[in-house]
């Protein structure tokens, strides 16, 4: 007979599930991270395993959601915090080191990541594609921030800065000096 779990013991094994998989994510990709070392990590049975997630990639894609929705609610609040164009500057700043932090979030073209998208679900790929619409949209619709170019230019150059974090590893300079020199200096041509 299957064990039933408290909602509090549901709660802790889900968080542990997700940061196990977070780790083992960063580490060894999505193919490589096995569902029975997650469950051995987290003390539970591959069996208990279906009683939080349908499949390895529902979990994958809540980690994934997870990460995304808690780096744009804390860039979003640096905004807020400082309403004006540097708030914008450190926000990305935060990204860019969550992202290195998190390296599964820059390695969407890999062929890794591919195949966790082709076996996810309709659902769950609706629930990837919302969750990137969110982070999209942290920095548009902001009433005190004015582009001095056009949305349709500054966006694509926003997400090219963060994205260089693909490059860091051929810069002949620390990355992370080199991003943040990028940002004060484009952050004035990009917004009033």
């Amino acid at each position: 007979m299957a064990r039933s779990f408290t909602d509090q013991e549901k709660e802790h094994i889900r968080k542990h599930l997700q940061e196990a998989c977070k780790q083992s994510w960063t580490q060894y990709g999505y193919k490589k991270t096995n569902v029975d070392k997650l469950c051995k990590q987290v003390g539970i049975s591959k069996g208990a395993f279906y009683l939080f997630y349908e499949s390895k990639e529902a979990l994958f894609c809540e980690v994934l959601c997870s990460v995304q929705e808690q780096i744009c609610i804390t860039a979003s609040e640096m905004i807020e915090k400082q309403k004006d164009k540097y708030g914008v500057a450190e926000a990305l700043k935060f990204i860019y080191r969550a992202y290195d932090k998190n390296n599964f979030l820059n390695k969407s073209d890999s062929m890794d990541f591919t195949i966790l998208l082709n076996k996810l679900p309709e659902e769950k790929a609706k629930e990837l594609e919302e969750s990137n619409r969110m982070s999209q949209q942290l920095f548009l619709c902001k009433p005190y921030l004015k582009f001095k170019i056009n949305a349709d230019m500054a966006m694509p150059v926003l997400y090219s800065l963060i994205i260089n974090i693909k490059n860091k590893d051929i810069l002949p300079h620390n990355h992370m000096e080199t991003f943040d020199f990028m940002v004060d200096h484009l952050i004035d041509s990009l917004y009033e």
